[in-house]
């Protein structure tokens, strides 16, 4: 019998989240997802430190002020996150999701921008944006930047960091590409709460929540794609085989590729005739803001995603210009 890996590949696509280019000749993914958090990981790592001392040495070469280092670093950042993209894109036959900078999660017109200045960047490169997700933020102002990217610039975004059915119902509203639901996070803070960590395999409260959105989002034919991510264990990614997409850690896909528990398919698109929730009417910003805020999970989940994503952008940012400071 084929492995838990083999198996799964059979009724959704395999995602890495990985920006390390070894897991992903490994493990043969379709596509790949990077964050903040992923390259900051990668950067760390001595074998990328040609690449990252290549990308200062040429944004140092063409910047155009030699005094403003602030520029200059986020100008390496951004250069930063285009060359793993294209290394990633060297291995992978599918897309790569690129994350805007999380402090602009709030900042509706600085994430287009900046989301319009990565695939400038990637297109300098020769690599089309029909290659590239652009990352964004689950929030009103995210969503609502990826609804202008995807209708007035044909650029595909990735909307991450969901954690309520009211995120999932606006980013059908905004018809963005992809949607990434959390699992593991959400299965973090019932732990933390509820004080509960074993559940039956469609109890999980991660999984039920993309269940839930899956299901509604089929039985609507809305053509934004699921794509379940931030898994804690393999449980969780059996109880979403069927979904679109699964994007999982190498730690998990060595233990998927080593298993051979048989997979069971629990979600299909034809046959949804169990979800419970009706067509709804369009959101607008106060219904949104208000679901969101009576969603106790969600809204701490969502901030404290924010944060963490801010929070290692700062410290790539660091290591940035401590790398900068010994190329003088």
């Amino acid at each position: 019998m084929a492995n838990s890996l083999e198996q799964l590949r059979q009724s959704t696509i395999i995602v890495a989240d990985t920006g390390d280019f070894e897991s992903l000749k490994k493990y043969k993914p379709t596509d790949a997802t990077t964050n903040p958090s992923l390259i900051l990981s990668a950067a760390n790592m001595k074998q990328y430190d040609h690449l990252i001392d290549d990308v200062i040495s040429k944004c140092r070469e063409k910047s155009a002020s030699k005094s403003d280092e602030q520029a200059l670093i986020h100008d390496i950042m951004d250069n930063v996150f285009i060359r793993f993209g294209e290394e990633i894109l060297k291995i992978v036959p599918g897309r790569v999701s690129t994350e805007v900078d999380a402090r602009l999660s709030f900042d509706c017109q600085g994430q287009i921008d900046k989301a319009r200045h990565l695939i400038e960047l990637y297109e300098q490169r020769g690599i089309s944006k029909d290659r590239i997700l652009i990352k964004l933020s689950s929030t009103w102002e995210g969503i609502q930047a990826a609804k202008e990217l995807e209708e007035k610039h044909g650029i595909h975004c990735n909307m991450t960091l969901i954690f309520s059915f009211a995120q999932a119902l606006a980013c059908a509203d905004a018809q963005v590409t992809l949607i990434s639901p959390f699992v593991g996070r959400i299965y973090d803070w019932y732990i933390e709460k509820k004080g509960k960590r074993d559940y039956d395999i469609q109890e999980d409260p991660g999984v039920v929540s993309v269940t839930r959105i899956y299901n509604y989002y089929k039985q609507n034919n809305i053509k934004t794609v699921v794509m379940g991510a931030s898994f804690r264990n393999t449980k969780q990614i059996f109880g979403l085989a069927g979904c679109d997409l699964l994007t999982i850690s190498p730690k998990l896909l060595d233990e998927l590729e080593g298993g051979n528990e048989k997979i069971q398919v629990y979600l299909n698109k034809e046959q949804t005739g169990h979800a419970h929730d009706k067509k709804h009417d369009k959101l607008d910003e106060k219904t949104f803001r208000w679901m969101l805020n009576e969603d106790e999970m969600a809204n701490d989940k969502l901030a404290d995603g924010i944060r963490k994503f801010a929070v290692d952008a700062q410290k790539l940012e660091d290591l940035v210009r401590a790398r900068l400071e010994k190329s003088k």
